[in-house]
């Protein structure tokens, strides 16, 4: 279930039990896990795209092995805002998904998140191979990172803000 608003997707969600973040890209799936309070985000693996059912599989064994209970999908809308041919790509990958799953999945801006963990890579004296083998998942991390921190500020039963 795609849900529309961060609302709706905490309505779901049942307490205390991890979510996953994921960065959709051309060649990689990088994926983050929350821990159970949902207050920190851990990037965790690279999935290498074959094809979306082997894609999904794999996904999907994550899901069940670490108790995953929902999807956050970054969202590469353009700087203005705008939606372009990534962004169509990431909620045809997020449909196709919602077709196998329960789950809900909601989208969250990553603008900018691949520059922000390049950032934190070289800062920590990453190696260029190093970061370019990990840079999928620690950009995962800041998209769960920047939604779990705007969950904190809400609960399910309501809460202010704007949303996406």
């Amino acid at each position: 279930m795609i849900c529309d608003t961060m609302q709706d997707f905490l309505a779901v969600l049942p307490p205390n039990r991890s979510i996953a973040g994921l960065d959709f890209g051309e060649k990689t799936i990088g994926v983050a896990i929350s821990d159970l309070r949902r207050s920190v985000a851990t990037p965790s693996e690279i999935i290498r795209r074959v094809k979306f059912t082997e894609d999904a599989a794999r996904l999907f064994q994550i899901v069940k092995d670490r108790d995953i209970h929902g999807l956050i999908l970054g969202l590469p809308l353009n700087m203005d805002g705008s939606e372009g041919p990534r962004v169509q790509s990431t909620r045809a990958f997020a449909r196709n998904l919602a077709r196998l799953t329960d789950l809900p999945i909601f989208y969250w801006d990553e603008r900018l998140s691949t520059v922000a963990a390049e950032r934190a890579l070289l800062e920590a004296d990453t190696s260029r191979k190093r970061r370019k083998e990990v840079i999928d998942a620690v950009a995962a991390s800041y998209i769960l990172q920047g939604a779990l921190d705007r969950m904190g500020y809400m609960t399910p039963s309501g809460g202010g803000g704007q949303e996406m």
